[in-house]
């Protein structure tokens, strides 16, 4: 059993029922994060599903130099600080230098540590200290049980809200595989399992100057995710996916996000 997480009137893990992280893969103007946040707000709030809206305010990471990256960090967290007060939801973005960790911490209710850096001890330590539910993405290049000694870090800095995100391994060049043995594995750290199953749908690089992915997958990913126990679905969402600004290929499509929710809470009440 996890040690539950507290985000907000909710708790994630323990045997509770899944909780939602969703929203655009990066911000992209004023008006976008607002508009998908109400619409989940409102599908959740109506399936009774506990909601997390997420957005980078930078992608610090894209395959390119001149791939979009977002607004940085003052306008991107002046942006989720309007979703959470409007919308009235918790609001969660990743962080990639440890400057950012303190402004980030004024603002979001849970701070994610992106999968390429979830090794960079400074980087965790820098984000504990905020004293904010920290959200680890497993890197694509380590073991689930190798996640142990990254949440150590976390909790040896004297933070204890942590939660891990699973999004795939590589598999050979530009391509991810799923092995759901993780999420029971990285449960035995006491810590709630997340499965993020848009990116673990990603093709990284695998469009030249760009991601690729296979979106018509996320579904299937997140229904075997919950079933076999994931405390969390994390996915990326927009209204129009091929015209994202990034991780488009792989985003799931706003309006066919109720329908796979609908399927997810009856797999977790059949397996309970």
């Amino acid at each position: 059993m996890t040690q539950p997480v507290k985000i907000g009137d909710f708790s994630i893990g323990s045997g509770r029922p899944f909780a939602l992280i969703a929203g655009p893969c990066v911000i992209e103007d004023n008006e976008t994060p607002l508009k998908i946040a109400a619409h989940l707000k409102q599908l959740t709030d109506r399936l009774d599903i506990p909601y997390i809206f997420k957005a980078s305010y930078d992608k610090a990471n894209r395959t390119s130099i001149h791939s979009f990256r977002g607004p940085g960090l003052t306008e991107g967290l002046a942006v989720l600080a309007q979703v959470r007060q409007k919308i009235g939801v918790p609001v969660l973005s990743d962080i990639h230098q440890m400057a950012d960790a303190a402004p980030a911490g004024e603002v979001l209710d849970v701070i994610q540590i992106p999968a390429f850096l979830c090794r960079q001890t400074d980087l965790l330590v820098e984000a504990a200290k905020t004293g904010k539910p920290i959200n680890i993405k497993k890197g694509q290049f380590i073991s689930p049980w190798d996640m142990a000694n990254v949440v150590e870090k976390i909790r040896h800095a004297g933070n204890e809200q942590i939660l891990i995100t699973e999004r795939g391994v590589m598999f050979g060049y530009n391509n991810l595989v799923s092995d759901f043995r993780s999420i029971p594995i990285m449960q035995q750290t006491g810590c709630p399992v997340i499965f993020d199953a848009t990116h673990s749908v990603q093709l990284p690089g695998g469009a030249g100057a760009a991601s690729g992915g296979q979106r018509e997958f996320a579904p299937l990913l997140a229904r075997a995710a919950i079933a076999v126990g994931a405390d969390a679905l994390f996915i990326e969402v927009h209204p129009e996916p091929d015209q994202a600004l990034s991780d488009g290929p792989n985003a799931i499509k706003l309006d066919d996000v109720e329908e796979l929710l609908v399927q997810l809470k009856h797999i977790q009440q059949a397996i309970k």
